[in-house]
């Protein structure tokens, strides 16, 4: 079967369309609440012909995916054999459910992914994400490398000493992680004498934070693990209600849809389609889902998207890296912000490496924006962070000094999965 990734754009969009029609008189026959979304709204699919069409559907929203949530089953109960939830960014985790179809899908999905970045059967592939608690993404990894017939190193998150460990023993060339971490493990290298320069390791495959700005360059949090270990590093962005990973190829330029897995809208706060190059939300329909498909999804995400073939040979939209979240927009001082822009600032002054950045909504409905920072730091260097803030943000937020074990502590949740720099307190 020829690759929907390489196929014309025409063939792309005649592709997911089928796909996509196919899916909605799925859920209009198994999935009470879109039965009902579509009874209620007088929506008749055998009318649905054009993206214009699609958008008299209303949007879904993450608050109907958790109030309604057991609505959104399509399958017998039995059917289902797995049950992760979201990393509950936003709140209370969403739960979702798997039947053996979609952990198949699920596979399939990564290991297009891994080909896209240029993994292959004889590779050696080093997980150090959490494959249980929950989480869909460390499963995907595992079962689409198996797919692939690549070597697996099941680590799991922390343990510096156990990565290098297993480096040293099974001599992965790629590492999947989230980037924060992999300055962890090079801390410990450089603690305990470790070459880590010269290990097997050729490239990260990074997860959870952002490696790039939105022109697609290094941010500052990739600049610093570059300078230190100079491996090349890909950037992927998921969640676990997609199910579905949007990935670089070697050249770097744009994370790639997967168009037989995922149907894409990125739209303006009044619904309406966004140009190339602009940024709106990430709205998203699964295809060849079964147990939870989801239909004209708002992720939250504000991201922008390229539409040029790239010159891989792929000739599938890419998207952004994500600048923040609709809802996490802070206002201060009259100044927007996006929680990924402070991240990005403070990974640049480079002489703080812990912090968590807090927001919070004061008495009068104001934003309040707080970094903790460690308590070590002296009186020159908060001033000097105040004043690289201030130059950068155009405002200042509120400095608070704690100590690095209570910073760790937020930073690292014992029932976290990935770690928590933004932590948003005003909902």
């Amino acid at each position: 079967m020829k690759n929907i990734q390489t196929a014309s754009k025409e063939e792309i969009a005649e592709i997911q369309w089928l796909r996509l029609k196919n899916q909605m008189l799925f859920l209009d026959q198994n999935s009470k609440f879109y039965h009902k979304r579509f009874k209620k709204n007088d929506i008749e699919l055998s009318e649905i012909h054009t993206l214009e069409d699609l958008r008299k559907i209303p949007i879904t929203t993450k608050e109907e995916l958790q109030l309604y949530n057991h609505d959104f089953i399509c399958v017998p109960k039995e059917d289902i054999i797995d049950h992760v939830t979201t990393s509950g960014t936003l709140g209370r985790p969403v739960s979702l459910a798997l039947n053996n179809a979609d952990l198949d899908r699920l596979a399939l999905n990564e290991m297009q992914s891994f080909q896209i970045i240029g993994v292959k059967k004889e590779d050696v592939v080093q997980i150090t994400t959490t494959l249980d608690r929950r989480f869909m993404a460390g499963m995907a990894y595992f079962l689409g490398l198996r797919m692939l017939g690549a070597g697996v190193i099941r680590t799991g998150s922390g343990l510096p000493q156990l990565q290098w460990d297993s480096i040293e023993r099974f001599q992965p060339k790629y590492l999947i992680a989230v980037p924060s971490f992999l300055l962890k493990m090079i801390d410990y290298a450089q603690e305990h004498h470790i070459d880590f320069k010269k290990s097997s390791v050729k490239a990260a495959i990074c997860i959870g934070e952002s490696i790039r700005n939105m022109d697609l360059e290094f941010n500052a949090l990739s600049k610093k693990i570059k300078q230190l270990w100079d491996i090349e590093l890909f950037s992927t962005y998921a969640s676990s209600e997609m199910a579905t990973a949007f990935t670089e190829c070697e050249l770097h330029v744009g994370n790639h849809a997967q168009p037989d897995l995922i149907f894409t809208e990125i739209l303006d706060q009044a619904g309406a389609p966004v140009k190339s190059g602009e940024v709106g939300e990430l709205v998203i329909s699964t295809l060849q889902n079964t147990t939870m498909p989801l239909l004209r999804y708002a992720t939250g995400d504000m991201v922008s998207f390229i539409d040029d073939p790239c010159k891989c040979g792929r000739n599938t939209i890419r998207l952004s890296p994500v600048i923040g979240r609709n809802r996490q927009m802070i206002k201060l001082k009259g100044t927007s912000l996006y929680p990924q822009n402070v991240i990005d600032t403070i990974n640049e002054f480079d002489k703080i490496s812990l912090f968590v950045i807090i927001a919070e909504r004061g008495n009068l409905g104001i934003d309040n924006l707080i970094i903790k920072i460690p308590d070590t730091s002296t009186l020159t260097l908060i001033q000097l962070f105040k004043e690289f803030l201030k130059s950068k943000l155009q405002v200042t937020p509120t400095l608070e000094m704690a100590l690095p074990s209570d910073i760790e502590k937020l930073k690292y949740p014992e029932d976290g999965r990935k770690p928590r720099v933004f932590i948003d307190n005003r909902y």
